[in-house]
């Protein structure tokens, strides 16, 4: 994109003859310009590791543009290795239920959870207090990492949430235990993967601490796990798309 168009279509040709130039009168060499002052883009006492660069298309319009979103994926990271060979990437995708609406951009922004984002549309999902004292049944409040029952918040573990809420934006899909492990793990060192056992007591823990709506979670029998909603459960995620790894 140009900074700067200049538009001639409405000014005045002017003839300008050249002075003849001597040695004597020959321009002096132009002083090198100041430098531009460095701006810091962190405040003092950090220091910057990294940028994240929001991509927001989706797939149907990538597949109009001639391409996909894992050769757009492929071509940012080979970019960034031909700039800065010792930088490195990772990228992911977000998701949305179909026919959501609203801005690529903004939906992967609000899945990666940008600060920014999330307050531009917190009046959209975020929960006041009253509103969840008064509630009953089950509160799952993504955009708020949080599990209510029976106006009570239970605590979770962080990979507990993780669990219900990959589950829960999966409404009525049964999710293969391969699946989590590959979702929820992704770029954890290899003694950190868990085997398809673990996933099991995960989910039984998840279970115990959901109470008497522990079936909102259900096995299915030999191939994994799927969430059921009941008609007291309430699922707050709006704002919060779950990501998933590309």
């Amino acid at each position: 994109m140009s900074l700067a168009t200049v538009d001639s279509t409405f000014a005045p040709a002017i003839a300008v003859r050249p002075a003849p130039v001597t040695a004597a009168a020959a321009p002096a060499p132009a002083a090198p310009a100041p430098s531009a002052p460095r701006i810091r883009a962190v405040p003092e006492g950090t220091e910057a590791r990294g940028f994240v660069l929001y991509v927001g298309i989706d797939e149907a319009k990538a597949a109009a543009d001639g391409t996909d979103l894992g050769r757009i994926v492929e071509a940012l990271k080979q970019l960034t290795a031909e700039l800065a060979p010792s930088a490195e990437t990772y990228a992911a995708v977000a998701l949305a239920p179909a026919g959501a609406g609203g801005r690529d951009v903004d939906v992967v922004r609000l899945a990666l959870q940008d600060p920014a984002a999330i307050a531009k549309h917190r009046h959209v999902a975020t929960v006041d207090e009253d509103e969840d004292r008064a509630a009953s049944g089950v509160v799952v409040d993504i955009s708020r990492k949080r599990l209510v029952l029976d106006n009570q918040t239970v605590a979770l573990t962080y990979k507990e949430f993780e669990l219900l809420q990959y589950l829960v934006l999966r409404e009525g899909r049964t999710i293969e235990r391969a699946e989590l492990i590959t979702s929820l793990w992704a770029g954890a060192d290899e003694d950190e993967v868990p085997n398809e056992r673990t996933i099991d007591v995960h989910v039984r823990r998840l279970r115990a601490k959901l109470g008497r709506y522990e079936d909102i979670v259900r096995t299915v029998r030999g191939v994994g796990y799927r969430f059921d909603r009941h008609a007291d459960v309430s699922i707050r995620h709006a704002s919060a798309p779950s990501p998933d790894l590309f």
